[in-house]
């Protein structure tokens, strides 16, 4: 039954997601699609208490509880990001507003963004894996079986951690291209 709630709480997600942006943009409704937009974390709150209710009942901790959880985490690290690009994708496609800006694709910038990105993970990591040892602890069978998947997690944290610091001491450095050199002919 846990696993029906995860799934129908990322196809609710993507589904409100889209709605708001369509009673935002297409329908002209600006106020209404932010209320769906608003509505977007509830998707997680159902998640994370219906995980609660799973394990109050005596449900034995599981992987599934853990895929809750992660879901839960990447929302909280990524979600704020997520429905940003969203937004200015949809505004330029059916509002007329201005084609987001790719981001400059200088060596600083471009580590300024991978660090970022790695603490926005380092946030899900912290929320997911919190939520497993409180699944855990909540069940009253420890948290081993919950937390299995915090492993992997961890090992892709790591690695993710070394490739985005990696950027930071890029040995070019220098954000503005070099000049051309004139042929002489």
């Amino acid at each position: 039954m846990l696993l029906a709630v995860i799934a129908a709480c990322e196809i609710g997600f993507w589904v409100l997601l889209a709605a708001g942006m369509a009673t935002r943009y297409l329908l002209r409704k600006p106020q209404a699609g932010m209320i769906l937009l608003l509505m977007v974390p509830l998707v997680d709150v159902v998640m994370l208490v219906a995980s609660v209710i799973d394990i109050h009942r005596g449900g034995e901790p599981s992987f599934k509880h853990s895929l809750a959880a992660i879901f839960v985490g990447v929302s909280v690290g990524f979600g704020h990001q997520t429905l940003k690009w969203a937004d200015g994708w949809a505004a330029y496609k059916f509002a007329g507003a201005p084609r987001p800006v790719k981001p400059p694709k200088g060596a600083r910038e471009r580590a300024r963004r991978e660090r970022a990105g790695w603490f926005r993970h380092l946030l899900a990591y912290v929320v997911g894996v919190g939520i497993m040892i409180a699944l855990g602890l909540l069940s009253g069978q420890g948290w081993d079986a919950v937390t299995g998947p915090a492993w992997g997690w961890t090992v892709a944290l790591v690695i993710d951690g070394f490739v985005s610091f990696s950027y930071t001491f890029d040995g070019d450095s220098e954000d503005a291209p070099a000049p051309k050199e004139k042929q002489v002919v």
